[in-house]
């Protein structure tokens, strides 16, 4: 896949898009260390173990894309939100975790479908957009079964899943240039 897409032949936009997905799947993976840190619950850790594997193969996928030199100057930042979003709410146990990547894999579901949409319609990157879909579609199926597995939010839950989705965007402006 590099070789195709090399930094000279990499629009602008589109670096800034794969250092997004970087740091996010980067969160994405230390939410469920985060998670594994604190919670004990069997059901909880496999669930955790699951996602974490594909959000593994996911950071791995778009690392190969992106040029080195574009990878986000943040990671360690992103390790820290994204260990925090996991392990806060599994301090308060399962449902709260289940709530919690049901939020960020919404906001990841349109994050991944708006540059699916950008990437339509231009060969030279219909291999990225087939990734970038790929991915798309694990993390809707992750907030699927973590949306089956929250039940109804209360008021508390809801305002942390505004916040979470939140420090997504604000993140995802972030990244896009550091």
């Amino acid at each position: 896949m590099s070789a195709v897409w090399t930094p000279a032949a990499m629009p602008t936009a589109l670096v800034a898009d794969l250092r997004s997905d970087q740091a996010g799947e980067t969160g994405a993976v230390w939410i469920y260390r985060g998670v594994l840190a604190v919670s004990r619950d069997p059901g909880l850790r496999a669930f955790a173990q699951r996602h974490l594997a594909t959000e593994r193969r996911h950071l791995g996928l778009i690392e190969a894309c992106l040029p080195t030199a574009e990878h986000s100057r943040l990671l360690l930042l992103w390790r820290a939100a994204g260990w925090l979003t996991g392990a806060l709410p599994a301090l308060a146990g399962p449902r709260a975790v289940y709530g919690t990547v049901a939020a960020v894999e919404s906001f990841v579901d349109q994050h991944y479908q708006a540059q699916v949409d950008h990437l339509t319609g231009l060969p030279a990157w219909a291999p990225l957009r087939e990734l970038l879909d790929g991915c798309r579609r694990d993390e809707v199926n992750h907030r699927d079964e973590a949306a089956a597995l929250a039940g109804p939010p209360s008021l508390l839950m809801r305002a942390w899943c505004r916040l979470v989705g939140a420090g997504s965007a604000v993140a995802v402006a972030v990244c896009r240039h550091v």
